[in-house]
């Protein structure tokens, strides 16, 4: 019955789907008709969305192994938030989630525009197209509903795609993929990711709606700048929690390894950020419209090309937990979306390429295109490095790995040249930038850098890219800083410091949440610098009661463990850390092996000393009564890394707060700017 209601719920949402996007055009050509017409297509999708996911969630809860997916994806002693996050742990689960978002943010969309809105009516259209995919795919081949037909011991066998089909339920479920119920975070980054992606579908709606209609000027973007910044804001939040996930769980010692799912997401934020700050210059000059509609084409398609890296099961990957036929699927709206939306583009391209061109390079405009072509180029290489080897093995059978060394090699020379644009661009003014105006604007933050710098080198860091992070990190830092306190002490005569500085941060949002977001991104890479130049590694064998000096630290064993809970077994280690002296009470660690029922395979657990300055962290390698052989990390300022991605976010959530602009026309020099990264981000 649940498969039956999840299945007619799908089927009903692809009929709204069809609906919409019928009705949408109609309603785009002749605004006349009114937006309301719409209400009855997007609220079936909504309803019809919000029943499916309900419909598999209640499946899942309540054990009904009839479904197949509920069998291979559950079991009965796995925890309830596991149960709830099997949901979407999977690839059929996902794509429910992803039409659960897609249909909230049309909702969204219907609500937000007003009458006679045709730009908004086309918006939905493309929404309306776009949900008629994955709702179709949901429906069909990745189908959540299918029944059970032939019971494995745990987990089922063979299944078919009616729900009236004839249902053999197993007696219990496979359980989830056993490192998909080893961390709460699993609850919580995939959603934030899929709020990022699908949230990014609703810029390229208005875009090419915009385009459809013939549109000029900036309104598409002006609609459209608060969803890209709280797409931006979900999507960073999931690439933190994601790499904290992967620190907190996988036991590597490492939060970034450049897998080709992380990638996958870091692609998509990486035009995303371009696509703010190219989007602040048309709003302000009227420049790089056609860039501007290059961009969130792309957008979109990374989008795309990221759930076919991550669901189809073309790559390994510990994110990678499918094998199945939606990956050609995929392939090709991927190619239908990439010709459709670039050939609207070349039809439209005369009336869009009629921009004011740039003045000079030396302006703020200047920095902005700089920073556009630095985030496109870092996309570009990443994107070759984590293609390339697919596309090596599709057409000549030979397999390649492109790792770390490489994206370490081929990004850093870009990352330097993008922190010190981050730095330059709000204090370079409009139109023309005079040298002694920039220079008074930047030396106090570019001294700051250099004392920052050498400080590094004071401490011990040796690496010659880590100390240039430091003192780009620390200038990038220092200009928002500078710029607050100068404006700041303006108004000191008339009230205290305290609201002074807030009111220097309430006067434009959009500027200072682009800001509070570059210190954010600078406070990541210094403390990605500090932790690669100064962690210290090692794989120590200690017996029972032995000490081990690692770092500025003492590891002391103090016995092996066992433990039955309700989903695993535990078998792990007390390892107790202290000052180098060994002595005092210290804080006990329990790196452990997590068992699962029906896996043949432990997890390594790894626990974690969270201390003022440095991460404790230690991994359990094996262990017998009287030794245990673990891997210690000691990692400076690990928390600075968290901090600053915190930031980052909350850097864009600040910028919403702006006000709309109405006009492009060119402002002052003042050293105010866009949104949200600034040279930043917007």
């Amino acid at each position: 019955m649940i498969g039956f209601i999840g299945l007619l719920a799908v089927w009903a949402a692809v009929v709204g789907s069809v609906w919409l996007s019928v009705a949408g055009v109609a309603v785009a050509r002749d605004p006349d008709r009114g937006i309301d017409s719409l209400r009855t297509p997007v609220l079936t999708i909504a309803i019809a969305a919000a029943v499916a996911m309900a419909a598999l969630e209640l499946g899942i809860v309540t054990h009904d192994f009839s479904l197949s997916y509920v069998a291979d994806n559950s079991s009965t002693d796995t925890p309830l938030v596991f149960l709830l996050a099997s949901g979407w742990a999977a690839l059929e689960g996902s794509i429910v989630l992803w039409g659960l978002v897609l249909a909230v943010f049309t909702w969204l969309v219907w609500r937000d525009a007003g009458a006679g809105d045709g730009l908004a009516a086309g918006a939905l259209a493309v929404l309306g197209v776009v949900s008629v995919f994955w709702f179709g795919v949901m429906g069909t081949i990745a189908s959540p509903f299918e029944v059970c037909t032939v019971a494995a011991p745990a987990g089922c066998a063979a299944d078919a795609w009616a729900p009236w089909s004839a249902a053999i339920a197993p007696m219990e479920g496979l359980g989830p993929n056993p490192l998909l119920q080893n961390h709460i975070l699993m609850a919580v980054h995939p959603p934030l990711l899929y709020l990022g992606y699908v949230g990014l579908t609703v810029p390229f709606a208005f875009a090419m709606s915009a385009l459809a209609r013939g549109d000029r000027g900036t309104v598409w973007l002006e609609r459209t700048r608060r969803w890209s910044l709280v797409a931006w804001a979900f999507l960073t939040a999931g690439i933190l929690l994601g790499a904290w996930w992967s620190y907190e769980v996988l036991g590597w010692g490492g939060y970034w390894a450049w897998d080709p799912v992380e990638n996958a997401a870091f692609l998509p934020w990486l035009i995303a950020t371009a696509f703010l700050h190219s989007a602040a210059v048309q709003r302000r000059r009227g420049m790089l419209q056609a860039w501007n509609y290059t961009l969130v084409i792309s957008m979109f398609l990374l989008t795309i090309l990221g759930t076919f890296l991550t669901r189809s099961g073309v790559i390994f990957s510990v994110h990678s937990f499918t094998q199945s036929a939606i990956g050609p699927t995929l392939l090709v709206f991927l190619a239908v979306a990439a010709v459709a939306s670039f050939g609207l583009f070349a039809v439209r391209s005369q009336a869009v390429a009629s921009a004011p061109r740039l003045e000079t390079l030396a302006s703020r405009e200047g920095v902005f295109l700089a920073n556009n072509l630095l985030l496109v180029l870092f996309a570009v290489t990443v994107l070759v490095g984590t293609v390339y080897p697919l596309v090596l093995e599709a057409f000549t059978g030979r397999q390649v790995s492109v790792g770390r060394p490489f994206f370490d090699r081929a990004t850093l020379p870009v990352a330097f040249a993008l922190l010190l644009a981050v730095g330059i661009g709000p204090i370079t003014p409009y139109r023309v930038a005079r040298g002694s105006v920039v220079w008074a604007r930047v030396k106090i933050p570019a001294l700051a850098g250099l004392v920052s710098g050498a400080i590094a080198v004071l401490v011990g860091v040796r690496s010659v890219p880590a100390v240039l992070v430091v003192v780009l990190g620390s200038f990038v830092i220092a200009v928002p800083v500078a710029t607050v306190a100068s404006q700041a002490q303006k108004l000191r005569r008339e009230r205290s410091w305290t609201k002074a500085i807030g009111r220097v941060l309430a006067g434009d949002r959009g500027y200072w949440g682009g800001q509070i977001s570059h210190i954010g991104i600078a406070l990541v890479s210094i403390a990605i610098a500090t932790t690669t130049a100064l962690a210290v590694r090692q794989e120590v064998t200690v017996d029972l009661g032995q000490s081990v000096s690692v770092g500025t630290y003492c590891v002391t064993y103090e016995g092996p463990f066992r433990r039955v809970e309700p989903n695993r077994a535990v078998i792990g280690t007390q390892i107790r850390v202290t000052g180098a002296d060994c002595s005092g009470e210290g804080t006990l660690l329990e790196p452990r092996l997590h068992q699962y029922p029906n896996s043949t395979q432990a997890v390594a657990t790894p626990d974690v000393f969270h201390g003022t300055l440095d991460d404790v962290y230690v991994s359990l390698v094996s262990v017998r009564d009287e030794t245990a052989i673990v891997d210690v990390y000691v990692f400076p300022l690990q928390r600075l890394l968290w901090l600053g991605g915190l930031v980052t976010v909350a850097g864009g959530l600040y910028a919403l707060r702006a006000r709309r602009h109405t006009s492009s026309a060119p402002t002052s020099d003042r050293p105010t700017a866009p949104s949200v990264i600034g040279s930043g981000h917007e």
